[in-house]
């Protein structure tokens, strides 16, 4: 243990802007501090949900680092002064009840945090743990072989604007042709279902498969985030992504529209899931676990693409095999009767 004062040793991994949770050693005894804050607006329209999405949104950071405890959550939230005070009595308490939920489920508790009056609704908070260094997975070990796993579908932020343009006419007559509204209202539910679901037993299994490095892909979109992981890895690799598991029609959804370039990898996602370099050998082994009924329902994951040798760059292929994820409650028949793509089969 080193002297009191005497500050980390050099080479005790730390972390700092840049990637998802900022890592810091402590000056007691080979700890180190993980912290991670985030916020944003409302994008459902459910209060309760809403905090729930927040919260995991927030948590998300610590599990890209492969920490499946967090010790203490802050609560960060902003009311409208728009809102009326009877409005504000009904949404406040759902959104903070969804967010001390989320909290409970990740096995820590809100404690304290900051409430303004502002001219948005705002919610976010702060996620912090002192680790021991076989608790975190540092995001900077992947090797040429090595396979890029993702955990949760992509299309939120599609799905959450069909969802708003059912009533907007000039939007809705854009993309009706590709989906109809029960369709869109399937993938809403599914995108905040998606959203509000934990990343912590993909981090957990992180450590059981090896992983090599980590992180959760938000509103930069899975090639942005690719990009920046790309970035932090200490071998000259090059990560490669061919397949783009979707919620199903969005990718329709997004090229009718004209908006988002899901296909491209640059349409934000919220609360998404963990993109992950796993040994090839380990990858289809991880993705059967991670369905297994022991973690509860709606797990998923999906052999997106691979790391080769390169420039610590990230591409995705002209034309990606774009994987249809069916929304729960939702038939294969019914939504994709002429697409033989049409599968939520992970490891493809």
């Amino acid at each position: 243990m080193p002297e009191t004062g005497a500050g980390p040793s050099p080479t005790f991994p730390a972390l700092g802007i840049g990637m998802d949770s900022c890592v810091i050693p402590l000056r007691h005894g080979g700890l180190s501090l993980v912290q991670t804050t985030d916020f944003f607006y409302p994008l459902v329209e459910d209060p309760y949900m809403m905090g729930r999405i927040a919260c995991a949104n927030v948590l998300s950071d610590l599990y890209a680092m492969g920490i499946t405890e967090c010790d203490n959550m802050l609560m960060l939230l902003s009311v409208s002064q728009s809102m009326s005070e009877e409005e504000r009595e009904k949404v406040t308490p759902l959104m903070v009840k969804g967010f001390r939920d989320a909290a409970e489920e990740g096995g820590t508790a809100v404690t304290g945090g900051q409430t303004v009056v502002n001219p948005w609704i705002i919610i976010g908070g702060v996620a912090t743990v002192v680790c021991q260094p076989n608790e975190f997975i540092m995001p900077d070990s992947a090797v040429v072989g090595d396979v890029l796993v993702l955990t949760k579908p992509l299309g939120t932020q599609v799905a959450v604007n069909a969802h708003q343009w059912l009533d907007n006419p000039e939007r809705w007559n854009k993309v009706k042709m590709v989906i109809s509204r029960e369709e869109v209202e399937l993938a809403y539910q599914e995108a905040m279902f998606n959203m509000a679901t934990l990343n912590r037993t993909a981090a957990g299994l992180m450590h059981t498969f090896n992983a090599h490095a980590a992180t959760d892909i938000t509103g930069f979109g899975i090639l942005g985030h690719s990009q920046n992981l790309a970035k932090q890895q200490r071998n000259e690799v090059s990560f490669v992504i061919h397949n783009l598991p979707i919620i199903a029609k969005m990718a329709a959804v997004s090229k009718a529209s004209g908006r988002f370039g899901l296909l491209r990898g640059t349409s934000a996602e919220t609360s998404g899931g963990l993109l992950i370099c796993l040994p090839r050998e380990q990858a289809a082994r991880f993705c059967s676990e991670i369905k297994s009924s022991k973690y509860g329902e709606g797990h998923q994951a999906w052999i997106v693409g691979i790391v080769e040798k390169g420039n610590r760059t990230a591409r995705i292929i002209d034309k990606p095999r774009v994987i249809e994820v069916l929304p729960r409650g939702a038939t294969a028949a019914a939504l994709a009767p002429d697409n033989s793509n049409a599968s939520s089969e992970p490891c493809s």
